[in-house]
């Protein structure tokens, strides 16, 4: 079951060796300034070209850091300054691979402002906790998870970039910490909280991509991290398999594909599609991010049976788009239909919306409609409107902290 959700104040616990204490009930930003006296204020300017920035790690301040044993709830967890943890060699994430791990963003609300935007949250929260009880562990409750997540937005407030330069991407962890030498649970449990600046995810690969194999393309798209990109179907190597954990976050699920991964872009393309394991021939998704396939009004992408793991952006380009008018269907989407698409783009927390300018399917390049008239532009807009505090959120996807 579904780790129950703490409701009201948390008691206030002094966490060991820690420097301060957690105190849910009070404002995030007054905890932020008495926490630390070495906190650096938002107004101090952080060294970053944030026009070059791209999907990488920039080391900042602060991390989240909260621990239980296998027979406890979490119960309360503080602000550490950004660092390496310490790990048994015989952990149980390091040897059996028992962790998982989430992706959000944080944007700044206004130009100038102090204000900042968090995006379906409770998602990310509810989504571990799914995974947390596939893969044997406990989780911390949504209140918990939320609370840790505007706590390291806040302390690391200064690295968001500017409004329209990127966002500030987040990554909770839930790892088995403690040690174990037999295959089991482990007895002790982490769970931590980072974040770095980024830009556009595609960005570095698309400038390969288009050097080695494709056509040219708008540069001024290029910078807006809005130029298609480029994929392949990969038919040997499948991402994940009925019964498998393909529909839940475990970080288990992304090293197998890096070969695959590794042998696409050594061969000028951004990235793999990966189709099922049983038959072959039905789409799935790419490494990172899900697909979506645009023939007329209908909008179709495929069914999350156990092994598509059910994005949060990949639900919200759905909600969005029925609004506006599409036929959204969830099914079983073969290889074959690719050939009469008018469009194919992919989603995730670290891509947004990506058009995808063509696939590659046993030596055959497909080519499909981007551009400022595709529909995946008009559901990126959107989406990153809201995200952003630009349009109003008529839905209440966003938290301000």
């Amino acid at each position: 079951m579904l780790a129950r959700r703490i409701l009201g104040s948390w008691t206030p616990l002094l966490s060991r060796g820690m420097k301060c204490r957690s105190f849910a009930s009070r404002p995030a930003s007054s905890f932020q300034q008495q926490c630390f006296d070495t906190a650096r204020s938002d107004e101090e300017r952080t060294d970053i070209d944030w026009d070059a920035l791209g999907f990488g790690l920039v080391q900042t301040d602060f991390m989240y850091v909260m621990r239980c044993t296998l027979d406890r709830e979490f119960s309360t967890g503080a602000l550490n300054k950004y660092g390496n943890i310490e790990l048994s060699p015989s952990s149980g994430v390091i040897n059996y691979g028992q962790g998982l791990f989430e992706g959000m963003k944080a944007y700044r609300k206004e130009e100038k402002g102090n204000g900042l935007l968090l995006f379906r949250p409770e998602e990310n929260a509810i989504r571990m906790q799914v995974g947390a009880e596939r893969m044997c562990m406990p989780s911390p409750s949504v209140d918990q998870f939320i609370h840790a997540v505007k706590q390291t937005v806040l302390a690391n407030k200064r690295w968001v970039p500017p409004r329209g330069k990127g966002a500030l991407y987040i990554r909770p962890l839930l790892i088995g910490s403690g040690p174990v030498l037999g295959l089991a649970p482990a007895p002790e449990y982490m769970f931590v909280v980072y974040a770095s600046p980024v830009g556009t995810y595609f960005k570095v690969n698309l400038v390969v991509s288009h050097r080695k194999n494709f056509d040219v393309f708008n540069l001024d798209l290029l910078q807006e991290g809005w130029a298609p990109i480029h994929l392949v179907v990969e038919e040997k190597v499948h991402r994940a398999t009925p019964g498998g954990t393909g529909g839940v976050k475990t970080i288990s699920n992304y090293a197998p594909v890096l070969k695959a991964q590794k042998q696409a872009k050594s061969q000028g393309f951004t990235d793999v599609i990966y189709l099922d394991s049983v038959e072959n021939k039905y789409l799935e998704e790419a490494s990172s991010c899900n697909l979506f396939i645009v023939k007329g009004n209908v909008i179709s992408t495929p069914v999350t049976t156990g092994t598509i793991l059910p994005g949060i952006t990949r639900k919200s380009i759905m909600e969005i788009a029925r609004d506006y008018g599409y036929q959204v269907e969830e099914r079983l989407v073969a290889v074959e239909e690719l050939c009469d698409a008018d469009e194919v783009f992919c989603t995730g927390t670290a891509v947004v919306v990506a058009p995808v300018g063509s696939i590659t399917y046993r030596g055959q390049r497909l080519q499909f409609q981007t551009g400022d008239t595709s529909v995946s532009r008009k559901l990126h807009k959107i989406l990153v409107d809201i995200q952003m505090g630009l349009a109003k959120d008529e839905r209440n996807w966003t938290v301000e902290i």
